[in-house]
C-alpha cells in the first residue's frame, strides 16, 4: 500500500468515487446532488490536504485533512476518508486515519475532529475509536440514511 499527495491527474478517480459514496445514502452526509465543483471544494482544492492510496498500483481510497473551523478554530484539523469498495475489508480505513494523524501534526494542527460520523456506520466508529478517537457529541436523527431514515451523527475527536 503507498499512500501518497493526490496530483490533479487523481481527480477523475477522487470524483468517481465520490459520487459513488455520495450516492450510497449510508455513510456519507453530501448526496447524489453534490456537484463536481462542490466536490472538488470540500475534497481537493486548497486549503484541503488530499492524499490517495494505491494497492498494486490501482487507486483504492482517499483522504484529506483542512482545517476544521477559521480563525481561532484553525489549530483543529477536519479529515474524511473513502475507500473504494473493491478494496474495502483490508484495513485501508484504518491505514488512512494513521496516516492522517501524521500529515495533520506535520500541517501544524493540534487535534482532528470529524463533524457528522453517521452513528449506524459501525465499522468506521469502531475504526475511529481504534485509532483513539472519542465521541464528545450526539446530535440526534441528524442524517437522513437510505435505508434506515434519521440517524443520529456523532461529533469525534482526537488531540495531536
Amino acid at each position: 500500500m503507498l499512500i501518497r499527495p493526490a496530483t490533479g491527474a487523481d481527480w477523475p478517480s477522487v470524483w468517481e468515487l465520490f459520487r459513488l459514496v455520495a450516492a450510497g445514502g449510508d455513510v456519507f452526509a453530501y448526496d447524489e446532488s453534490t456537484t463536481e465543483d462542490a466536490a472538488r471544494k470540500l475534497w481537493f482544492d486548497p486549503p484541503v490536504t488530499c492524499l490517495v492510496a494505491e494497492i498494486d498500483g490501482h487507486f483504492a481510497g482517499t483522504y484529506y485533512v483542512r482545517p476544521n473551523a477559521a480563525g481561532r478554530g484553525g489549530h483543529v484539523a477536519n479529515a474524511g476518508y473513502m475507500v473504494a469498495p473493491a478494496f474495502r475489508g483490508r484495513g485501508l480505513a484504518r491505514a488512512m486515519c494513521e496516516h492522517s494523524l501524521g500529515t495533520a501534526r506535520r500541517l501544524g494542527f493540534t487535534a482532528v475532529q470529524f463533524n457528522f460520523v453517521v452513528a449506524s456506520n459501525a465499522a468506521a466508529v469502531r475504526v475511529w475509536e481504534a485509532c483513539g478517537f472519542a465521541v464528545v457529541g450526539r446530535v440526534p436523527g441528524a442524517f437522513r440514511h437510505a435505508d434506515l431514515g434519521f440517524v443520529d451523527a456523532l461529533v469525534m475527536h482526537r488531540a495531536l
